[in-house]
Order: structure tokens, then C-alpha cells, then sequence
């Protein structure tokens, strides 16, 4: 994707913001240390870093969502102390997360006053408020009808109802937390056209992604962190490709050889036929061991209910799914069991993982009965298998009595995976598998995921296009619930058309 060459260096800038020193401790881990790290107005600073490396913690400090154990922060030279987010957005900083916080009920211009003095009953009328919302899009380029819904708002239009609650509060600092993953190619597109506008108007962008190009394209300074420091701080200009890049942020030559050879396919895994439910109408697929069917499509768009049914959470309200050779359908009441199926949730703090236990009772969520003899766990058989998933898959910290709160969400899908490829399940449901995840931890769940075919079907739920056509023979377009098109990976016009149909737009 090609979104326009990045900025030029100012490199006579005065720092906007100037971190000092900052230390950050949870338990036995050291999040950040000694991190000393300058953001500059007009500039769009990229931040880089493994999984674990530190970055949301930093940047967590930076926008008051948390406070270090030592260090200091400067504004426009002068030090200040956050305790809170709102003492952040007092400052100028703010940042949109990954998860929106929007009232779906209420509209764009609705949300971005709320709370704010005067309220939305003050002296400012509802014709006054659009008028305003209007002109600050007109402003940083940000195309949005204050009177929509934000129920009725694609996941990227939502996004920009986001940054506009940040720049009607004046913030001069916008932190971005990987702010692509729900947005489509065009989407995408017009982000960075925004925050390149920003920037050319003294904002300071803060964005934080591990997709290379984007980096590439976006960015003209970028600092990496690894293992809670920053290791490197260079402008763009200086890297000439992704493989440079990569290889500066892992330390290490970054080969990128994952390819999908082509697929034996066998006995069926996985058919739905007619499946609807409250989001999703009349889907038909088949999946066979051997197979990668990737759905593909921007969140938000039946997802999370075709991937319950499959799962067993909630019963389908027509059709039926035929999983391993057993059929539920609408009219049954429970689903059958799910054995022989890996399920790798979206949500891994909430739904994949139990946050107050240590890693070898989270890795024992999904695998316990396979060390159990009679009424007795094997516990000891159970703490060695999950001691040696720990290893192979390169979770930090590598304790397995650690909590899993301690982890880093990358860290935290690293055992998550590893723990539903432990016992070889014949259908593996993945759901956004890689979001979050480095580019070292990314290719190496991809191997293990091409790997699984031997023995398995895959279904990919992915946001990530890159992702689909890297692991997928078949891709399904899921927009409003509905399939646009199911296609062979090789069928290079429908490939071609692929961001057009997740927006919903026939080619």
C-alpha cells in the first residue's frame, strides 16, 4: 500500500515533550528503563519494539494512565506530573486506544462534547455543536457527518470520531496505539492523510504499529525500544526497506520466508450451510483438514457471532454448522462438544486467558484433561508441558508461576497459541491470531499455523490482508454479515477488488 512519501526531518525542532529517565516496574518485570526519549511538534514519531519491549507502558505513563516509579516529564520544558488521563488531556496529550469508547446511541458530535464544560444542555444549541464538529473535520481533513449515529459508523469513521474528541480538546500530542487494524486499505489511506495534516499543523503524532510498511510510509522519525530501553532513534531517510527496518527492530537479520505451499486437502472439518443469526445471513462454507479459509473483513461485521456459533458460545438462529462430523442446529438447545477444536480468541485477556492465575493454570484452561488419570491431575506432567510451551514459543517472562496480568498482551497471545496447538486439534479456530504481535512472533505463529494443516482445518478470521494472503487457499469477504464473494487466494482479480468489497462495494 502507497499512501505518499513521509515527512522531512526537522531536526531543529524544540521538543515538545521530553521524557527523562522513566522507570516502570510491575512485580518482578521491568517494563521501561531508563528511558529517555524526545517528541517533537510537526513530527510523526513512529515507536517500535517487540512484544514485551515496553511501548503501551510507556506511553500509558505519557498519557496518564499510569505513573513511573522514576523519571520525569517536561512540557514545552516545563515539568509535570500526571495522575490521571485527565491531567494528560489538561497538558495536551491524548491518545486513542485500540478499543473505542464511544456511546452508540448518541452522535458524532454528542460524543465529542460530552463531558466537556456547558454540556451538551449548556449554551451551546444542537446547530451550534454540528457547526463546530464540521468545521474542526473541514480542518484536519476528517470526513464525517456530525449528525450520524456512531451505531451506524464503520469501525474507521468511529476512529475519527476518536481523534476529533482529542483535537476539539486542543490536545497537541496524539498518541495512536496500532490504529489500522479495524480500518480497510482506502480507510488507512485517508488516516495518514489526516495525521500528515496535523502534523504540518505543529501536532506531535505518536504512532505505534509493528506493520513495516506503514512505518515506511508514515513516519520520519523512529525510535525502538527492546526489553524496556530504547535501543535506536534514526530518521526514515536513513532505512531504505521493510527488511531493514525489521531487522534494526528485532536486533538481528529478519529473513521473511513464510510462504504457503499449496494445500493437500482431505475430509471436511467445518460446513455451514444457511447459518443466520442476529448479525450474520445466510453463510455457506466448507473447510476441509488441510485447508485455510481466511475471513476476511474490517471488525464489526458479524465476526464475533459466526465466530460464537462456531465456537459453541451462542446457539444460531437458522441453518446449522456440521463441526467434525456433528451438526447443531437452530433448534437444539445446547451445542455439542467442541473436542478436537482450538479456539484462539480475539480477546485474550478476557476470554482466552483468566488474569489472576499463573501461566501453568492458564495453559491447563484448555489441556487439562490431557493429564488426568482417573480423578487426579498429573500435576507435575501438566507443569513440565507447560514450561516447555513457554519455551518453545518465547513468552517473556518465561516463568511459568508468573501471573498472567504480567504479560504483555503479544506475550499473552504467544501462550495462548501455543497452548490450543499443544494437543494437534483436527479444526483450529484462530481470530485475529497475530493482532498485536511483532513481526518476529507474527511469522513464527504463521509457520505454526501452515504447519497445523498436517493434521487440521483453519479457519482465519483476519482484519489483516496481508495476513489472509500469506496463510489462505480460499478467502471469504464478510461485510454486514454477509459473504461478498468466497474465492480461491490465486484468482488475482477478485484479490485485486478485495478492500472495494470491505466496504461493501461489489467490484
Amino acid at each position: 500500500m502507497t499512501t505518499g512519501a513521509p515527512l522531512t526531518p526537522a531536526s531543529d525542532s524544540v521538543p515538545l515533550v521530553r521524557l527523562h529517565h522513566i522507570c516502570k516496574r510491575f512485580g518482578t518485570v521491568q517494563a521501561n528503563q531508563d528511558i529517555s526519549l524526545d517528541i517533537r511538534a510537526t513530527q510523526i514519531k513512529a515507536l517500535l519494539g517487540e512484544n514485551g519491549a515496553g511501548k503501551s507502558t510507556l506511553m500509558a505513563i505519557l498519557a496518564g494512565k499510569s505513573q513511573q516509579d522514576s523519571g520525569t516529564i517536561e512540557i514545552d520544558g516545563q515539568l509535570v506530573a500526571f495522575r490521571s488521563p485527565k491531567d494528560a488531556l489538561k497538558a495536551g496529550i491524548g491518545m486513542v486506544y485500540q478499543h473505542f469508547m464511544l456511546v452508540d446511541s448518541m452522535t458524532v458530535a454528542e460524543n465529542i462534547f460530552l463531558g466537556q464544560r456547558g454540556g451538551l444542555c449548556g449554551w451551546l444549541n444542537p446547530a451550534s455543536i454540528n457547526e463546530r464538529v464540521t468545521q474542526l473535520a473541514a480542518q484536519y481533513g476528517l470526513n464525517i457527518d456530525p449528525r450520524a449515529s456512531i451505531r451506524d459508523l464503520s469501525m474507521g469513521e468511529r476512529q475519527r470520531v476518536e481523534i476529533m474528541k482529542l483535537l476539539f480538546r486542543d490536545s497537541r500530542v496524539l498518541i495512536l496505539d496500532e490504529p489500522t487494524a479495524v480500518l480497510t486499505p482506502p480507510e488507512t489511506e485517508q488516516l495518514f492523510s489526516a495525521l500528515r495534516r496535523m502534523a504540518a499543523q505543529g501536532k506531535a503524532i505518536v504512532f505505534i504499529s509493528h506493520k513495516m510498511q506503514e512505518v515506511l510510509d508514515l513516519a520520519h522519525e523512529v525510535s525502538i525500544l527492546r526489553k524496556g530501553r530504547i535501543v535506536d532513534t534514526f530518521w526514515r531517510k536513513e532505512v531504505p526497506d521493510e527488511r531493514e527496518l525489521a531487522s534494526r527492530m528485532i536486533g538481528r537479520e529478519m529473513l521473511q520466508t513464510v510462504q504457503a505451499s499449496p494445500a493437500v486437502q482431505h475430509e471436511n472439518v467445518l460446513t455451514l450451510e444457511n447459518l443466520s443469526g442476529e448479525t450474520i445471513h445466510d453463510l455457506n462454507l466448507t473447510l476441509r483438514r488441510g485447508g485455510i479459509v481466511a475471513i476476511a473483513g474490517v471488525a464489526g461485521n458479524g465476526q464475533r457471532e459466526l465466530v460464537e456459533v462456531v465456537a459453541g458460545l451462542c446457539k444460531p438462529q437458522q441453518g446449522r454448522v456440521t463441526l467434525l462430523g456433528t451438526t447443531w442446529e437452530a433448534f437444539f438447545a445446547t451445542p455439542p462438544l467442541r473436542e478436537g477444536m482450538g479456539y484462539i480468541p480475539e480477546d485474550r485477556q478476557g476470554r482466552a486467558t483468566c488474569q489472576s492465575l499463573d501461566l501453568v493454570d492458564n495453559f491447563l484452561l484448555t489441556n487439562r484433561h490431557c493429564f488426568v488419570r482417573g480423578p487426579f491431575l498429573e500435576r507435575r506432567k501438566a507443569e513440565q508441558a507447560a514450561h516447555d510451551t513457554i519455551r518453545e514459543c518465547d513468552v517473556q517472562p518465561g516463568n511459568p508461576r508468573a501471573k498472567a496480568s504480567e504479560l504483555s498482551g503479544g506475550n499473552l497471545q504467544k501462550l495462548v497459541v501455543g497452548r490450543e496447538f499443544f494437543r494437534a486439534p483436527r479444526l483450529i479456530l484462530a481470530e485475529n491470531p497475530t493482532q498485536g504481535l511483532d513481526i518476529a512472533a507474527m511469522e513464527e505463529v504463521w509457520r505454526r499455523l501452515l504447519a497445523a494443516r498436517k493434521h487440521a482445518g483453519i479457519l482465519l478470521v483476519t482484519s489483516d490482508l496481508n495476513e489472509a494472503f500469506t496463510l489462505a487457499d480460499t478467502i471469504a469477504v464478510l461485510y454486514r454479515g454477509r459473504f461478498m464473494d468466497v474465492f480461491p487466494r490465486s484468482d488475482t482479480e477478485k484479490a485485486n477488488n478485495i478492500g472495494m468489497m470491505m466496504a461493501g462495494v461489489t467490484p
